[in-house]
């Protein structure tokens, strides 16, 4: 199934915040998004409706295998090109919102010797 870009970064905000917090809610998601509450929740039904997130008992977001799938693989994206982006002088400031742009369009073969100049780059140190 292919996901619009904004629907990665809410699946990618969902992700975050239950690494950060344990739990992830819509108002969390608007407030690390900087979106309005009923755009998020808008965003959650269509994803719903997709599939990818569910909602728990005590209303938070839970991803689904599906919904995590792409989360990490759009996460994944994020941290290794902001590494590279620091790694070639970009500042973390710039570098993080880059790479927020970068990771939705990126190719797999250029994200692939992304991942393997910074893994070499590791073993290295």
């Amino acid at each position: 199934m292919k996901i619009h870009e904004s629907g990665e970064n809410y699946l990618e905000a969902i992700l975050v915040l239950e690494k950060r917090n344990g739990i992830a809610r819509s108002v969390d998601v608007a407030n690390e998004l900087n979106f309005s509450k009923p755009s998020v929740s808008r965003a959650m039904s269509v994803l719903k409706e997709a599939g990818l997130v569910k909602i728990g008992n005590i209303n938070q977001l839970l991803l689904t295998d599906e919904g995590r799938e792409i989360a990490e693989k759009i996460y994944e994206r994020h941290c290794l090109i902001k590494e590279f982006l620091i790694t070639i002088g970009v500042s973390k400031e710039n570098a993080a919102e880059d790479a927020c742009k970068i990771e939705h369009d990126i190719s797999d073969e250029t994200f692939d010797c992304i991942k393997k100049l910074i893994n070499e780059k590791k073993s290295q140190a």
